[in-house]
């Protein structure tokens, strides 16, 4: 199941801020892309409040769980946007 919200936290000339763009274009997934060079809430945001200092950060909001993935991990990332079903999930014969 799709996390509700993803927002993805981005500045200029961050090489994988770019690569992370394009794995969620590749994947049509909708983000919320805040720029922290240009938009202070959001950047005091990832710091204060995610606990962040690096870009990219994406922070995958599910029910009242938060997953914060700091720099592009396409594997975490793939784990999170896809999770596996569960060993205790029963399936049909």
């Amino acid at each position: 199941m799709m996390p509700s919200r993803i927002i993805f936290f981005t500045q200029p000339g961050c090489l994988s801020c770019e690569l992370t763009r394009l794995y969620f274009e590749a994947h049509e997934v909708k983000i919320e892309e805040r720029d922290i060079s240009t938009d202070g809430a959001a950047r005091r945001e990832m710091i204060d409040d995610i606990g962040s200092t690096e870009t990219p950060t994406v922070v995958f909001v599910k029910d009242d769980a938060v997953e914060v993935v700091v720099g592009f991990d396409p594997t975490r990332l793939d784990q999170l946007l896809y999770p596996a079903p569960s060993s205790d999930s029963v399936s049909e014969s």
